[in-house]
Order: C-alpha cells, then structure tokens, then sequence
C-alpha cells in the first residue's frame, strides 16, 4: 500500500471515530444510547442490519469459502435473506407491539414479560456469553485484513496480527463506547456504502482483470468453483440451522426493532436486508475468493482475500477497499459490543444491583461495561483460528438455548419460567460441550441441530409436568 492509501484509511478512521464522539455529547438518557430515541427510519436501520449480519467476519469468511469451494459458498448467505424475511412476516409485528406497550430495550425483556426475572437473567447471560464470541471473531477478522494491509510492519517489536489486532480493537471499542447505538447505525450507513463502492467499483474490476477476466478465471479453477450446486447437502443443513434462527434470537436485531418508529419502517429495513445480502454481497465476496486463489493459491484461504487487496489494486483503490472492509468488520462488531453491554447492564447488571438503575448512571456504567467487554473479546480473538469457525460456535450457543423460549413467547400457551430453563440449559449446554469437546455428531450434522431439538424436547416436558399459568397471548401473537 502506498501513501495515498494509508491517508485515505487514516481519514476513514478518524471521520468514525468523530461521528462516536458527536453522538456522545448528544445521548441523554438509556432510550439515546441502547435503541436510537426509537424513531430511526428503514433506510438507516435496513443498511446496519445488513452490515451487522454480514459485517466483517461473514465478509472475510466468504472470500475464505469462495476460495476453497467457489459460487458454492454463496448460499452462506442465502440463509441471510431467508431469515430476514421470516422475521419481517413473522416476528416484528409481534415484537414492536410488545414493544409500544411496553418499552423494552433487550432482547430479555421480551422474556422477562412471559417466563420471569430469573428466565431473563439467564438468558442474558448466554447471549451476553455468545456476543463476546462474535465480537472476537470479528476483531479477528479486522486482524487478518489490517497484518497483511495497513499493518504488514509493527512497531514496539510486536507482531504484525497482535499489533492490528489492539489497533481494530481500539478505535472499534472507542467510537462505539463514546455513541451508543445512534452513532453504531449512523456509521453503519456509510460503512455499509463504502463497503458496496469499494467491492463493486473497485475490488472486483481490478482482480478479475489481475486474472485475466472471467475466462481467465475459469481456465485456472476447477469446474466445481463454478458449480452453484457443488456443496453437500449436510453443510446446507447446518448453515441453515445456525444462521436462520440467529434472526430471531440476536440482541443486536431486536435493538434495531426497538430502534425503528413503527412496524411498517421495521418490515422495510429487514426486507431491504435480505436483498442486500443474496444475491448482492454473497456473490461479490465469492468471486474475490475465487480471484485470490487463482493470484495467491499456497497461502490460508482466509488470508487470501486480504493479500489481493494488498498486492493487486492500484494506489488509492487499496485505501478504498481496505477502509471498505474495516466498515464492515467494524459495523458487526460495534453492533456486538453494545448487544453484550446491553445483556450485561440492562439484564444482569441493574436488575441485581438496583442502586445502578438511575438514568445517568446506568448510561456510565454501560459505557464503562462496552470497553470491558471489548477488552475480553480482544483475548479470545487471539485464541480463535479461523474468522468463520469462531462465528458459527457464536451462533450455534446462542440459537440452541434461545430459539425455543423465544418463540414460545408467541406460540406456546403452556409452560413458564421452568420450562424456559430448561430448554436453554438443554439446549445451550449441550451445543457447548459438544464444541468445547470436539464431538462428533451423527449424520455429521452442526452441534446446534441436535442442540434445538433438545431444547424443544426439555421445554415440553417442563411443561407437560408444570404447565404454569395460562397467560393471555401478548399483543399480536397467536391465540
């Protein structure tokens, strides 16, 4: 990278970092910093929701599948739209009308109405637990950009991935402790713009013209890479079990809920969503993977998409693309921080100490907790291999303990508090000693299929044997 573009990422970085600190003077109160003065419109929140979803680990980790198995690993991402859609049909109008009644701010609010305090508190813990998952996986992902781009060189004698990986996890942590959630949309919109110009304008003329355009790509990969239908029908299965219902379960969705004016702007942005994650964002990021291969064919498949940003744009291009990239990576990862900060103080923190509960304090403490978490994500990253590998575990944790209370919410009339815990310590528990162990699985299904079903199981037993009381069905939900 040359002068140019080291200017032209500096200046990046710093117009983020501005945009944290001017919604910091502006954030008064808990509905400023945790969900938008909940009047954001769809244009702005369809665009965070994208690159939250997407952000830098899915951006990283398609460039990885494109390079190891081709147009194939574009139906990543086809879980993406479907889930988005699901829940603009099936969830949001459900959600915002709790929501109007009674103002929730986390995703365990909505819990805490139907199953109780202590059903809220646990699962703010494995949701707080998996974002930090997610934060690191993508810190890491910032990490493998930033060693082989801005970063290829470290001062104070560290190494070039330690050394970018405080450097992303700074600025990140920074912007996002300073604004609250105004500012993590807000920089969400560009980032998510820059993200766009920088791949369809720059990154993918210039690798397909470093390879010799799509006939040259075609002459130098196998015919599989051009298969959509090369990938096995298991992987599907377990891209769909882990990804999908992450949609109805993720903090940093329902903050996004809670964030828009009404049910109308929410069901735009998600719509809007979809449609940019498949076909849009799934094929460009494919195609630079196939293009790395082809430049750089010995070297990680992670690794490859950043070392093509590195060594084959021109000046200024690279600066683009790489500031691109780190819009993406820092768009998720934002996201991530305020939804473990929002599980850990609004959830956990305030409900046990309630001395803490005053407006201003809270909004302190809260700032305090978003940089402590971002200082634990940084250490798992350093522990994490692979960007995608770290975000799927996130996913399958969060989907097995959460999926079947939170639909119960609005589906399932019988069972309370007991049968709710029981589905997330079955559910959740099991999905995490099977990835802590290494299990195999039979059918060579994820972790989170199995994890689902005895979640599912455990709820409906608790509440064959305790029913709990026959609640009247919440606004918009099934009677």
């Amino acid at each position: 990278m040359t002068a140019l573009d080291y200017g032209i990422f500096t200046l990046y970085m710093a117009g983020v970092l501005a945009v944290g600190f001017y919604h910091f003077r502006r954030n008064r109160n808990l509905d400023d910093y945790y969900v938008g003065s909940r009047d954001m419109g769809w244009p702005h929140v369809g665009l965070s929701v994208v690159a939250t979803d997407v952000g830098g680990g899915f951006s990283i980790g398609l460039g990885g599948l494109g390079f190891a198995m081709g147009l194939a690993g574009s139906w990543l991402l086809m879980t993406g739209l479907v889930g988005a859609w699901l829940t603009a049909v099936v969830l949001i109008p459900r959600v915002k009308a709790l929501d109007a009644a009674h103002g929730l701010f986390t995703f365990p609010d909505l819990l805490r109405r139907r199953y109780g305090e202590g059903t809220a508190l646990l699962a703010a813990a494995i949701s707080g637990i998996g974002y930090l998952g997610f934060t690191g996986g993508q810190i890491l992902a910032g990490a493998k950009l930033a060693s082989a781009t801005v970063f290829n060189t470290a001062p104070l004698g560290l190494e070039p991935m330690t050394f970018a990986l405080l450097a992303i996890a700074a600025i990140t942590i920074v912007y996002t402790v300073a604004g609250g959630l105004k500012a993590v949309i807000y920089t969400d919109t560009v980032q998510w713009i820059v993200l766009l110009a920088g791949l369809l304008l720059a990154a993918l003329p210039a690798a397909l013209g470093a390879v010799g355009g799509w006939s040259g790509l075609r002459a130098a990969l196998p015919a599989d890479h051009f298969r959509l239908t090369a990938v096995a029908p298991v992987q599907l299965v377990n891209w769909t079990v882990t990804i999908v219902p992450i949609w109805f379960v993720g903090m940093t969705l329902y903050q996004r809920m809670f964030a828009c004016r009404d049910v109308r702007e929410a069901r735009r942005a998600w719509f809007l969503a979809g449609l940019l994650e498949w076909p849009l964002m799934a094929f460009s990021g494919v195609l630079l993977g196939m293009a790395a291969r082809v430049l750089f064919p010995d070297v990680e498949a992670e690794m490859g998409l950043p070392l093509l940003i590195a060594e084959v744009l021109p000046a200024g291009l690279a600066g683009l693309v790489v500031a691109a990239y780190f819009s993406a990576i820092m768009s998720t990862a934002d996201s991530c921080l305020m939804a473990a900060s929002g599980n850990f103080v609004g959830d956990l923190l305030a409900r046990l100490a309630p001395r803490a509960r005053g407006e201003r304090a809270q909004m302190r403490l809260s700032q305090l907790v978003t940089a402590l978490v971002g200082v634990l994500a940084v250490l798992l990253a350093a522990r994490f291999h692979t960007v995608l590998e770290a975000i799927l575990h996130a996913y399958a944790f969060m989907v097995s303990g959460l999926l079947v209370p939170a639909l119960g919410v609005f589906y399932l009339r019988r069972g309370d508090g007991r049968a709710a815990v029981a589905a997330m310590l079955g559910g959740g528990g099991f999905t995490l000693g099977a990835i802590v162990t290494g299990a195999r699985l039979p059918g060579g299904l994820d972790p989170a299929f199995y994890g689902i079903l005895l979640a599912l199981a455990a709820y409906l037993a608790v509440a064959a044997i305790w029913p709990g009381r026959r609640t009247s069905p919440p606004p918009g939900a099934n009677p």
